[in-house]
């Protein structure tokens, strides 16, 4: 539902639920285009998973309940603003955990409906798209290499909620093999900061590991075969972990990086944006630094604490929607999966990450 674009500044709250991380944001996008965060809280719900190795959605639907309605409410305290200040109200629809996620958007809605605040539905992977007008002011058109523990794509944003995607991963997303790398390694979860600890000390080198699909003309994203490879490389007993990780982490750079190089020859966007949880891994972020200066073009990656999921980017991008005239009507639904760009073409692979 759309209305007319918004041109005075306004303050938005931000609900994130999707995942295992409860969190709520607010915003002030000023009339300018320019964003100043108010509040930015996340209550993790790692304690609760780690003995599983993993998320448990009902476990990770339930701490929801119980936290959101405090942590909006200490939002509200931490920004001094009182509800007659609030220009909107903008929720997680998806993609994600179903559970968690109707938690987010259902509290969203109710709010909207009690206040009468306008509602918006945010696309995750649009506020992980959108991160870096908040923290950079940078403005579109940019390319974005959108890299997570569910998602590795490649996207051309030009405008909000104008998005094409260049690439995608026909198996596993980077994140997913991080993760599974630190549990072969006995790390824990999460993967990604434990598997880049643990590489600072080994040899990048030491452990021959496969590139998927580097040099290859196809654009897309492979992992489930390095997966495969370090399990392979633990169970030989040949290899000092701290080797093993420094190698799989190189590899995991080696292919981000043929990759992202095959989309920056075919767009001409001026910038190159990282964004999503693994964006917060220190060699990578340089790694694509050094890429994107060599073809000339700016690089933007959003500070680590903003990389992981938060409510700052889901508030931001409310924002964002609200100035383009855009809402949703209270019937909109929460959806397991939401690809940025419904006309995509098709992509080969089982494990294709829409």
């Amino acid at each position: 539902m759309a209305t007319v674009p918004e041109k005075r500044a306004f303050v938005v709250l931000g609900i994130e639920t999707s995942c295992d991380e409860t969190a709520a944001a607010l915003v002030r996008r000023e009339a300018s285009g320019q964003g100043v965060l108010l509040a930015n809280l996340v209550r993790s719900q790692l304690a609760l998973h780690a003995e599983f190795g993993g998320v448990v959605p009902e476990i990770a639907a339930r701490a929801h309940v119980e936290l959101l309605d405090r942590l909006i409410a200490e939002a509200l305290a931490e920004s001094r603003l009182g509800w007659e200040e609030i220009d909107g109200v903008a929720a997680t629809a998806g993609p994600g955990l179903i559970g968690g996620l109707i938690v987010g958007v259902t509290t969203a809605k109710a709010i909207a409906l009690a206040r009468g605040l306008p509602f918006i539905a945010v696309n995750h992977l649009e506020a992980h798209a959108l991160t870096t007008g908040l923290t950079h002011g940078l403005r579109f058109p940019y390319l974005l290499l959108l890299v997570s523990g569910g998602h590795c794509q490649l996207l051309e944003v030009r405008g909000v909620g104008d998005y094409r995607r260049l690439a995608t991963t026909i198996d596993d997303a980077a994140g997913e093999a991080f993760d599974k790398a630190a549990k072969l390694l006995g790390l824990g979860y999460p993967g990604g900061p434990a598997v880049e600890a643990l590489a600072s000390t080994g040899n990048p080198h030491a452990v021959p590991l496969p590139r998927p699909l580097v040099g290859s003309s196809e654009p897309h994203f492979s992992f489930a075969g390095l997966k495969s490879a370090v399990q392979r490389a633990v169970v030989s007993g040949e290899h000092r972990s701290e080797d093993i990780a420094a190698s799989f982490q190189q590899a995991v750079v080696d292919c981000l990086l043929d990759r992202t190089r095959v989309a920056l020859q075919r767009s001409r966007a001026p910038a190159l944006v990282v964004a999503g949880g693994v964006a917060a891994n220190g060699a990578i972020r340089t790694a694509l630094a050094d890429l994107a200066a060599k073809h000339g073009r700016r690089f933007s990656v959003p500070p680590a604490w903003l990389c992981t999921d938060n409510a700052a980017m889901i508030a931001w991008a409310g924002a964002e929607r609200f100035a383009a005239g855009l809402r949703d009507g209270l019937d909109a639904p929460a959806r397991a999966r939401w690809p940025l760009d419904e006309n995509a073409e098709k992509v080969r692979g089982a494990g294709v990450k829409a």
